[in-house]
């Protein structure tokens, strides 16, 4: 018997099917990288978050291994009852010191991180001012948290500034991305410290895709921006993508931190990340760093791809960060690249709505450390054979 029946969910899904928002899960066969095996062919990548190539590092690798013979697999318990283990402790302890901020709390994921946060912290006397193109998981985090929301115009400080004039609270907070995932552009950090400060109103980043990729030292985008650590309350980051492993983290204040362990519930009531997952993340972070040559080589990566876009008239935006979209409109264009490229053994994914806004749907095309200048070379040359002859794609604002 199917009780869902009359919830009409074949009729949804053929509805979205033809509106070209179907997603479908593709099989990865084998490690990360920059040439992967996904669904029984091979390809050349350029849509991984392995921003610096670490995902299948030895030293990474070897880590999860050794810490996995010695620590077993699961952790067994929430973090409150025995399932912190030592490990935890190190990679905390570390992140901390690495980020410059006093304490650091492990959760299992970026979207756990950030409704801990919004939950953990803030409820319906409480005021939060979102960046429109902000992250899902400050979105849901923003609706859990019960407190009233403002959303801003990406990146616009002038709107922002009005909006907390206008909407007192017992706590304010801002929130917004750091290295933003679809477009690739900074948030305007500094100003928005600025307009903390004056306004006694907490500034939350969300660096999932900007730590351990920006900056001289790998710190993120508030030392790309020159932005002191001390300027931000809240930081949050992944495991997931730069250091090659996962889960993610909150630093910020020992108070706060404190705070987060007796209130965020979905860090209280859920089993602790493997101690081993621990370990590789650990290893991952310590090889970003001694491997400062991983950031040099992927700016140069990126400044090859759009050196050769500019000579093919693609247009891109500004912002020279790994995440390089490529805006054609609609999303049977985004759709039809792909595809074209996909034909060639080259794989971009095409981002369309709800993931982007209406009308921007796009190709993410991202780089990692891994990737050589004669993959960036293959990868220029698949657009210009895959990019629709009398077609101009859109421009993305700068």
């Amino acid at each position: 018997m199917n009780r869902l029946a009359h919830w009409q969910l074949d009729a949804a899904l053929r509805a979205r099917e033809q509106a070209l928002l179907l997603r479908i899960r593709r099989v990865l066969q084998g490690a990360q990288g920059p040439h992967i095996r996904m669904d029984g062919a091979e390809y050349l990548a350029f849509c991984s978050n392995d921003y610096l190539g670490l995902a299948a590092h030895p030293e990474v690798v070897g880590a999860l291994r050794t810490a996995a013979a010695d620590a077993g697999v699961g952790s067994g318990a929430s973090a409150l009852i025995c399932g912190r283990h030592q490990l935890h402790e190190e990679l905390e302890e570390a992140l901390a010191a690495f980020l410059q901020r006093p304490a650091c709390l492990l959760f299992s994921t970026g979207y756990m991180a950030n409704l801990g946060v919004a939950t953990g912290l803030l409820g319906r006397e409480d005021v939060m001012f979102s960046d429109a193109l902000n992250h899902a998981s400050l979105i849901d985090a923003a609706r859990l948290s019960g407190a009233a929301k403002h959303r801003y115009p990406h990146g616009d400080t002038k709107h922002l500034a009005a909006l907390l004039a206008q909407h007192p609270g017992r706590r304010r907070v801002i929130m917004t991305d750091g290295l933003f995932s679809m477009d690739g552009d900074c948030a305007p950090v500094a100003r928005l410290a600025q307009l903390a400060d004056q306004t006694q109103t907490a500034l939350w980043v969300d660096d999932a895709h900007g730590i351990g990729v920006l900056g001289a030292e790998g710190r993120g985008t508030l030392e790309h921006l020159g932005v002191l650590p001390e300027s931000v309350d809240l930081l949050v980051g992944t495991l997931g993508k730069a250091f090659g492993g996962a889960g993610a983290f909150v630093c910020g204040e020992q108070a706060t931190i404190d705070t987060l362990v007796q209130h965020a519930r979905n860090y209280i009531y859920t089993t602790a990340p493997p101690p081993a997952l621990a370990a590789a993340c650990l290893a991952g972070l310590r090889v970003s760093q001694r491997e400062a040559w991983r950031r040099g080589h992927l700016h140069r990566l990126v400044c090859r791809f759009r050196a050769g876009a500019r000579q093919l008239g693609i247009p891109l935006s500004d912002h020279e960060t790994p995440i390089q979209p490529l805006l054609l409109g609609s999303e049977a264009a985004a759709l039809q690249v792909a595809e074209r490229l996909q034909a060639q053994s080259i794989l971009v994914l095409a981002m369309r709505p709800p993931t982007v806004p209406a009308g921007t749907s796009r190709l993410r095309i991202t780089f990692s450390a891994a990737h050589e200048d004669a993959d960036v070379d293959r990868l220029l040359e698949g657009l210009a054979a895959a990019l629709p002859i009398g077609t101009e794609p859109v421009a993305l604002r700068s």
